[in-house]
């Protein structure tokens, strides 16, 4: 009886062996393999009923208890090999669907960032992606400082709600920042507020090292090392710089955002909003940082800003790049200047000459990148 099942047991882990071959000549489909696989089934099954008409004859002619775990152990081995092809085949196939997908996904996310482009111009770098420092241009800084612009947008907007929610007066507040210059009317005091960020912001944004003594290697710097930390920056956003800690411009950043939030939020205006100074003790530590979403938009503010530094300079010496702006009282100049009034109007309260316009303060600096000029952006005093 032991004979019996052992050569019963051999033949059906026989048949188990060739029905796995068979699905694996499936596919790829594999005729020969087929046929193979076909015929050990059908000889096996013979086997199978030659044992039964034999045990019921008492005509067994069985083979020994070890030849007959020998060939089921040869049988097992044989479906353990198939079955390893089999899934090698499997994973090989999952990889050349994985690489399909992910074809698939990056020309998905190219149609994306160009659709973002023309959406929302301003809102994005994507025009940056794959961007190489031989084919940097005057577009390229103009995207990155309409990104920084934005976020100073942005910024302003949260900093106007907390003063009237403090209850400020706020064409008290605007003139405050240029006492000289009349607010002709309270839709303009956004610029007024706006010129104080990018004061404060763009200040000694001409120099590599934003005359912080903290940043002061940055002054041995060369183009091409400003481009890589641009690049290598501009893929994170600001939580994660805020939770990084190992890049050396991770954590140079960091000392910026907390100069120019200290040097820009100063003591009574964050306790008006806040009623303590929570936050700027916080950032004080320069162990942690807040996660109000007032402290998330000055940081994405300071963030864009420092991109936009690093591209500029980029650029290099021998490219003649520079910043500039105008001093209260300078002569309006289409060429240089742009006036923020008619740009926020759409035209509609565009003057017909600036022949006798002046300048009230500059708003948003302008760039000169070789003989591109990008305008500054102006609020003119004596409009009527």
């Amino acid at each position: 009886m032991e004979s019996l099942l052992g050569q019963l047991f051999a033949s059906v882990s026989s048949i188990k062996a060739a029905y796995a071959q068979l699905q694996l000549a499936q596919s790829p489909y594999d005729p020969a393999s087929i046929q193979s696989a076909d015929l050990a089934v059908v000889t096996e099954l013979r086997r199978v009923s030659d044992l039964k008409r034999g045990f019921f004859s008492h005509s067994l002619q069985l083979s020994s208890p070890l030849q007959s775990q020998i060939h089921e152990q040869h049988s097992l081995l044989k479906t353990y090999e198939i079955t390893s092809k089999k899934l090698e085949s499997d994973v090989d196939q999952k990889d050349s669907q994985l690489i399909s997908l992910r074809s698939e996904l990056s020309q998905l996310n190219f149609k994306i960032r160009e659709l973002e482009m023309k959406a929302y111009p301003g809102k994005t770098l994507a025009s940056l992606d794959g961007l190489h420092l031989s084919g940097l241009n005057s577009t390229h800084l103009l995207c990155a400082l309409r990104f920084a612009v934005n976020s100073i947008r942005n910024f302003v907007r949260l900093m106007v709600e907390h003063m009237i929610h403090a209850g400020w007066d706020m064409d008290a507040a605007a003139k405050a920042v240029h006492p000289g210059t009349t607010l002709k009317s309270s839709a303009h005091r956004s610029f007024y507020f706006e010129s104080y960020i990018c004061n404060i912001m763009f200040s000694d944004f001409h120099m590599k090292d934003f005359n912080l003594e903290f940043l002061q290697d940055r002054e041995k710097w060369d183009s091409t090392k400003f481009f890589d930390e641009f690049m290598s920056m501009k893929s994170l956003n600001i939580k994660e710089l805020l939770q990084g800690s190992e890049d050396s411009f991770i954590i140079e950043f960091k000392l910026f955002l907390s100069a120019k939030y200290l040097s820009m939020v100063q003591s009574k205006m964050e306790l008006s909003f806040f009623g303590d100074l929570d936050q700027r003790n916080t950032i004080k530590s320069l162990r942690e940082y807040p996660n109000s979403e007032w402290f998330m938009g000055f940081a994405e503010m300071a963030r864009r800003v420092w991109l936009l530094h690093c591209l500029f300079f980029s650029f290099g010496l021998e490219r003649k790049v520079s910043i500039f702006q105008f001093r209260k009282g300078t002569r309006f100049s289409e060429v240089y200047m742009e006036n923020v009034v008619a740009d926020e109007s759409g035209g509609a309260e565009k003057v017909p000459t600036y022949r006798d316009k002046v300048v009230g303060f500059t708003v948003v600096p302008g760039f000169q990148v070789g003989m591109t000029l990008i305008q500054a952006r102006v609020y003119l005093s004596g409009m009527d």
